[in-house]
C-alpha cells in the first residue's frame, strides 16, 4: 500500500496528513506553535519553533506505516509570512505573519503612490504583504532588514534548511506584492520602491518542482528518508480549492478557518480596477482570484469569550442557541471587523460593530448575527468576484465552521446555492498531496482530482430565509462602505 503525505504550515500549527491516493485519509498529526503580539499591530512567530513542529507533525504521523511506502510529500502554506534570513539558513527576525499590520502606514502610503503596482503583481495593497513589511523595515531601519542576505516566506526557510534550494512557489511568490503574475518573476520597479535586489530572492518555480536529499538531522527528527520526495506545492488558498474540487469556471470554493476566503481559478489574470480582490498566479496557465476575509472563526471564539464567566461556555451551546434564533437574527447585524478587514476594504483599521441592538436581543442573537456577519463579508467579496464576471454556479466549502450544520446552512440561505462539503477538512493538504502525486507521475492531471474527493454531504437553501438575508445584506453593505472613514478616525484618536 502506498500514501502521500499533505504538509500544511497553518497561521496556527503544523499538519501533516498522510493520504491513501483515493483521498481517504490514513493519519494526521496536528503540532501547534504560539503567536506572538509583542506590540499592539505586531504579529509574529519563531521559525525555529514552526520547524520543529513541522518536523514533529511529520514524524508523529508516519509511525503507523512503512517509511518505504510514501510516495512524496507536498506542501501547503498559508501566505504572506516574512523572515530575514543568512546565507546559512539562521533567521535574524520572526517570521510576520498575514495578520501583522504594523506597516500599515507603508500601505497608505503605496496606495496612495504607486496604485499601478496592483496591475503587475494582482496583490492589493495593504500590511499583510511582505512587500508593505519591507518597505517598513526600510523605513523604520530594521536591523535584520540590513543584515538579511535573503529575505523569505516560513516554507521556503524550512525547505532552504532541509535541502540547500533557493526555489518558492508561484502562488507564495505572488502573495508577496512584489512578483509579476504575467511574466512569472520578480517585478524590478516593485524590488527597487522595496529597497532589495533579485539576488535576495529565491527563484520562482511550478508548484510540481520536486526535490530530494534531506539532510540528515531533518530526516532523521521527520522520521522520513532522506530521498523521500518533497514536492514544493502552493500557497493554502488554491491548494484548498484544487483539494476541495472547485476548479473550473463557476466553480467556487469557500474556506473558513480562523480567517476565512473566497476564491476561484482562471485561466489568465482577472485584475480589478476596484483593486478589491486579489489575482495569483499558482501554475504557468492558472490564477487563483478572490479575497481574504480576517475574521472567520475567531469572531464566534471572542463572542465565546464574551460570554463566558468562570467557566467557558462550550462553541456547540452558543451555535445551539443561534440555531434556535430566527434567520436574520432580530434584524440584527455584525461587522466582524474585529482584526482590521482584507477584502473588499483592505482596511487594517476596521472596526467590529453590531448594528441594530436592541433590548429583545439575547445571547442567541448576538450569536447568530456575529455568524452571518462572518458570512455577510464572505459573501461581499463574492459580489467582488461576480462583478469581474465570476459566477458561484456550484459552491465548496471547507474549514473548521463546515463541522457547524447551523453555520453551512446559513451559508446557503444567504448565497442561495448548494453547498458541497467533502469528507475531510484538509483541502489545502489533500491539494498539496494531489500535486505532489501529479509531480510524481501517479496521476494524468490536477484536474482528475475531482474524482478522488469523497464528498460528506451536502446542504440546500431556505428560500424564504435567502429573502430575508438578501434584505439584511443591502443594509450590512451600505453601512460597512460608509462606516470605514470613522473606523479610520476612531484608529487615529
Amino acid at each position: 500500500m502506498s500514501y502521500v503525505i499533505g504538509l500544511d504550515l497553518g497561521t496556527t500549527s503544523a499538519k501533516s496528513v498522510v493520504f491513501h491516493k483515493n483521498g481517504e485519509v490514513a493519519a494526521e498529526y496536528e503540532v501547534a506553535y504560539p503567536l506572538s503580539h509583542p506590540v499592539v499591530g505586531h504579529a509574529e512567530q519563531d521559525p525555529l519553533q514552526m520547524e520543529e513542529a513541522a518536523l514533529e507533525a511529520l514524524n508523529l504521523s508516519t509511525r503507523s506505516i512503512e517509511r518505504k511506502d510514501i510516495v512524496g510529500v507536498g506542501i501547503s502554506a498559508a501566505m504572506h509570512s516574512l523572515i530575514c534570513m543568512d546565507e546559512k539558513g539562521a533567521p535574524f527576525s520572526p517570521s510576520m505573519i498575514w495578520a501583522d499590520a504594523r506597516s500599515a502606514g507603508e500601505a497608505s502610503t503605496l496606495k496612495e503612490g504607486h496604485p499601478d503596482v496592483y496591475m503587475r503583481t494582482g496583490t492589493p495593497l495593504h500590511p499583510m504583504s511582505p512587500f508593505s513589511k519591507l518597505l517598513w523595515m526600510k523605513n523604520n531601519d530594521y536591523e535584520p532588514w540590513h543584515k538579511a542576505d535573503y529575505f523569505v516566506s516560513v516554507k521556503e526557510f524550512l525547505l532552504y534548511r532541509w535541502f540547500g534550494e533557493k526555489v518558492v512557489d508561484y502562488s507564495i511568490a505572488a502573495a508577496t506584492g512584489l512578483f509579476n503574475i504575467h511574466e512569472h518573476t520578480w517585478d524590478e520597479e516593485t524590488l527597487a520602491l522595496a529597497g532589495i535586489g533579485r539576488e535576495q530572492l529565491f527563484q520562482p518555480v511550478e508548484p510540481t518542482y520536486a526535490m530530494k536529499g534531506m539532510s540528515a538531522e531533518a530526516a532523521e527528527k521527520s522520521g522520513l528518508d532522506a530521498e523521500t520526495a518533497f514536492v514544493i506545492g502552493g500557497s493554502d488558498g488554491p491548494l484548498a480549492n484544487l483539494g476541495i474540487g472547485a476548479i473550473q469556471p463557476g466553480e467556487t470554493a469557500i474556506t473558513i478557518g480562523t480567517s476565512g476566503a473566497i476564491r476561484q481559478f482562471s485561466s489568465e489574470p482577472l485584475l480589478d480596477d476596484q483593486q478589491e480582490v486579489f489575482s495569483y498566479s499558482f501554475t504557468d496557465d492558472l490564477w487563483i482570484t478572490g479575497g481574504p476575509s480576517n475574521n472567520g472563526g475567531l469572531v464566534l471564539k471572542w463572542i465565546q469569550q464574551l460570554f463566558s464567566n468562570e467557566d467557558e461556555i462550550p462553541v456547540e451551546e452558543l451555535t445551539k442557541l443561534a440555531s434556535e434564533v430566527e434567520a436574520g437574527a432580530g434584524n440584527l447585524i455584525f461587522l466582524p471587523y474585529l482584526n482590521g478587514e482584507r477584502a473588499p476594504f483592505w482596511n487594517a483599521e476596521a472596526k467590529g460593530s453590531f448594528i441594530g441592538l436592541t433590548p429583545v436581543h439575547g445571547k442567541g442573537h448576538m450569536t447568530r448575527a456575529a455568524m452571518e456577519g462572518v458570512l455577510f463579508s464572505i459573501l461581499h467579496i463574492g459580489s467582488a468576484l461576480e462583478r469581474l464576471g465570476n459566477k458561484h454556479d456550484k459552491i465548496y466549502a471547507s474549514g473548521g465552521f463546515a463541522r457547524s450544520e447551523t453555520w453551512v446552512q446559513m451559508l446557503a440561505d444567504i448565497f442561495n446555492k448548494r453547498i458541497d462539503i467533502p469528507v475531510s477538512h484538509q483541502s489545502s493538504a489533500w491539494g498539496a498531496a494531489w500535486v505532489a502525486l501529479y509531480s510524481l507521475g501517479h496521476v494524468d492531471s490536477l484536474a482528475s482530482i475531482k474524482s478522488s474527493i469523497p464528498m460528506k454531504e451536502h446542504y440546500e437553501p431556505n428560500a424564504e430565509n435567502h429573502v430575508k438575508y438578501k434584505a439584511l445584506f443591502d443594509v450590512y453593505e451600505s453601512v460597512s462602505g460608509k462606516l470605514q472613514t470613522d473606523f479610520e478616525k476612531l484608529h487615529r484618536m
